[in-house]
């Protein structure tokens, strides 16, 4: 099946869902959150958003992914949290952020619209946060319906493999663990983990199915390029994901020139030496910078990262600000 076809638009406006204020007086708040004075008058006039105040985690999961909690569920728990925003960034899935959205505005949580992909760098897998999209763009959707097919494919071919190993595990069992999610290999993981095959969650990837191992099997490959056309005819930014894990600067030089936004500076699996680094890169190329937990939760023991990894809501507006520019 070949891919549907990529039409770019050039509409950078905010989702419908996303309250905002008229251009002319948005664009002062853009230029005063961008100079830094972010005093009571900037309140008074975009009554339309949240306060600048507080805290965001813009890398969450839900069942619409590979996460434990529902879109509700993890609203809740933001909320609990005092959170003021958080964006929802499941893995090629939009479905859940409407019911995130919903609920965001029952219990005074923003939300962001988000989404992660996985791009082909290379030999590598590079995943890719989009932030403000149109999340019933066309386009969009009808890629991310491939997206998941390719994934429903991969899965079956990892299960396949896993046999030939004389592990008896089903497709039947790893779609029962994805639900309504993009099914992915966490949900092989905690599939063989669940009927015994496995002692831990992680050895599933050490074992079988991580990069390299007997099991594995590459995803469709996306190249950066088009990536950040999809998310620009949504109306959205890209930033890398995590790329302590595994980018290196001429890497990153490339994504940059293929059209990146910004960068993850805050996240699990960076130290405060990495933070620095990212930030400096972000100064040097005016690029934009998030952050967040990455949170699953469930067998992925990440609960404590919820709520701790977290960026200033001056940040985001200054993402938002870019929408404009």
């Amino acid at each position: 099946m070949g891919t549907p076809p990529l039409r770019v638009g050039t509409n950078r406006a905010l989702p419908g869902e996303i309250p905002y204020v008229k251009p002319t007086t948005y664009e002062r708040m853009a230029q005063t959150v961008e100079s830094g004075d972010t005093g009571g008058s900037l309140h008074a006039e975009r009554s339309g958003f949240p306060s600048s105040a507080g805290r965001a985690d813009l890398h969450t999961h839900t069942t619409h992914s590979d996460g434990a909690l529902s879109p509700y569920e993890l609203i809740r728990r933001a909320h609990e949290l005092g959170l003021a925003a958080v964006s929802i960034t499941d893995h090629d899935n939009v479905g859940g952020l409407d019911e995130a959205i919903e609920w965001g505005t029952s219990l005074g949580v923003e939300v962001i619209t988000g989404l992660e992909l996985s791009v082909t760098l290379g030999e590598k897998d590079v995943h890719l946060l989009a932030y403000f999209i149109d999340h019933k763009n066309q386009d969009l959707l009808d890629y991310l319906t491939f997206f998941r097919r390719e994934r429903l494919k991969r899965a079956e071919r990892i299960v396949q493999k896993l046999n030939k190993l004389n592990v008896p595990l089903r497709i039947e069992s790893v779609l029962d663990q994805a639900g309504v999610g993009s099914v992915g290999r966490p949900h092989i993981a905690n599939a063989l983990l669940d009927e015994g095959l496995i002692e831990t969650y992680h050895q599933a990837f050490e074992r079988y199915i991580g990069s390299g191992g007997p099991a594995f099997e590459k995803k469709y490959q996306l190249t950066p390029a088009d990536a950040f056309k999809l998310i620009n005819s949504a109306g959205g930014l890209s930033f890398l994901a995590h790329p302590g894990k595994y980018t290196n600067e001429l890497e990153l030089s490339t994504l940059i020139k293929n059209g990146l936004d910004g960068i993850e500076v805050v996240h699990p699996s960076h130290d405060e030496k990495l933070q620095g680094y990212y930030k400096g890169l972000v100064n040097q190329y005016f690029l934009l910078e998030s952050g967040g937990s990455d949170f699953h939760g469930g067998k992925k023991n990440d609960d404590h990262t919820f709520g701790t990894y977290t960026i200033p809501m001056q940040i985001v507006e200054i993402m938002r600000s870019r929408l404009f520019s």
